[in-house]
């Protein structure tokens, strides 16, 4: 299993993937982000945590913060619709407040992963599909609705109570927290296996397997993870060329970069940029 990376940027409100003709080639993976997944036109089987099931031809579910998950479709034609958003939105302001009661409880209950069947699936499918076809002000309107949609419709629990990941763990750990903080921080430096260590008085031996066991990867892939989601980010978001984003986000060399990039993306930072302005709308 491994963590999936987000062109999710910290100044978005939500960001919608349009897949229309989405591979299910992804392994079960995770992230930190909530995330509303709409399937169409094909049939198959979904995993979200402990749960296995059989679904199609429309499915709509919607996994919480570090949830493993993944769909798998021998069709050919697949139309995937992905609205991903930050877990930070369960702490705005505003949705402490009474009327906002029902989206705080479908966040809650998301971390167990929830389906959506019956008429309010449909409903909420139109409104996914019209949300792609906005922009401004009248698309958070709309996003809000479609949560307010969800909170009061009829869902499945999908993940069973003897399920427990500790893929959140590692923010539990003061030591791995700032750890990752200085790693973000610094993500243009060298970030030597030896300095990082000595961050944290531990030896390189016993930082390589404290880090391993609390985050599931290893240091390296760690950091190559955060550097290559950087790059994501600015190919995104900014006209820096492939060369000034190799750099920019700690790597010594463009070949380095781009074979790792391939290896994390199955694409070349060019042909991501390419693509992700095809499909990603931003809000």
């Amino acid at each position: 299993m491994q963590q999936e990376i987000v062109p999710i940027h910290k100044e978005d409100l939500f960001i919608i993937l349009n897949h229309p003709n989405a591979k299910f080639d992804y392994p079960v993976h995770y992230h930190p982000e909530y995330e509303i997944n709409l399937v169409m036109g094909c049939t198959g089987t979904r995993v979200v945590g402990d749960s296995e099931e059989a679904f199609g031809p429309t499915d709509l579910v919607m996994v919480g913060p570090s949830l493993p998950h993944a769909w798998k479709s021998k069709d050919v034609t697949n139309h995937v619709i992905t609205i991903q958003f930050s877990q930070e939105l369960s702490q705005y302001p505003m949705l402490s407040k009474r009327i906002f009661a029902p989206i705080r409880q479908l966040l809650q209950d998301a971390e167990n992963g929830l389906s959506f069947e019956g008429p309010e699936q449909e409903s909420i499918k139109e409104q996914i599909i019209s949300l792609t076809r906005m922009q401004g002000f009248q698309s958070v309107t709309a996003f809000l609705n479609i949560l307010s949609t969800m909170a009061n419709a009829n869902r499945k629990r999908l993940v069973s109570g003897l399920f427990e990941s500790d893929l959140g763990s590692s923010t539990k750990s003061r030591r791995i927290a700032k750890v990752c903080e200085y790693i973000d921080q610094n993500l243009d430096k060298d970030l030597s296996l030896a300095e990082v260590a000595a961050l944290v008085n531990m030896s390189e031996s016993a930082f390589s397997h404290f880090f391993k066991k609390r985050t599931g990867l290893s240091y390296i892939n760690y950091v190559n993870n955060q550097r290559i989601a950087r790059a994501c980010t600015l190919l995104s978001d900014t006209t820096l060329s492939a060369s000034e984003i190799c750099y920019d986000c700690g790597f010594n060399n463009k070949s380095n970069f781009i074979r790792i990039f391939r290896k994390k993306k199955n694409m070349t930072p060019i042909e991501y940029r390419k693509y992700i302005g095809q499909m990603l709308i931003k809000y």
